[in-house]
């Protein structure tokens, strides 16, 4: 069994890194931004935490019949969750296509969730500050190469995309 402080440190981290990077997103104003980054790192976190070390009571019972768990299951599920949410922030408006960044942002933050909930907290990190450098700081720079935008999409307005 994991001790219970290691289970608030983990899911203080996760928080944590993914708040980092939903900072970014909400100084661009992006749908997805501080809140949902920082719930999506927490809950792959927490799934990580309970499918690695919340069954083992149920797994130490004697029992006549084997039982068997695999742990890895719930990172793939992580996955196809996330690519739901995702897929509902990837929008067409005709040719143009948005959110593709903000769903990949998503995607990295649950990853870095599953690596914090597993422990490995130097990749988690790691991937959390590449990923901020990716957002914020390759921007500018593919602004520059002409190469944000896919053929037929449209450059960001001014505003955010936002009227009023």
């Amino acid at each position: 069994m994991i001790a219970e402080g290691t289970v608030a440190v983990r899911l203080l981290v996760a928080a944590a890194l993914g708040g980092l990077v939903g900072i970014e997103r909400e100084l661009k104003e992006q749908p997805a931004g501080l809140r949902t980054h920082m719930l999506v790192s927490l809950g792959a976190c927490l799934f990580t935490l309970v499918s690695a070390y919340g069954f083992s009571e149920f797994l130490a019972r004697p029992s006549t019949t084997a039982v068997r768990a695999d742990v890895t299951r719930v990172a793939s599920q992580v996955v196809v969750g996330i690519g739901f949410l995702g897929g509902g922030a990837i929008l067409r408006h005709g040719a143009s296509v948005r959110g593709l960044t903000t769903a990949a942002s998503l995607w990295v933050t649950a990853a870095v969730g599953l690596a914090v909930g597993a422990g490995f907290y130097t990749g988690a990190g790691v991937a959390a500050g590449l990923a901020v450098v990716a957002l914020a700081v390759l921007k500018p720079i593919e602004g520059r190469l002409g190469r944000g935008r896919l053929p037929h999409e449209e450059p960001d307005p001014p505003d955010g995309g936002r009227e009023g």
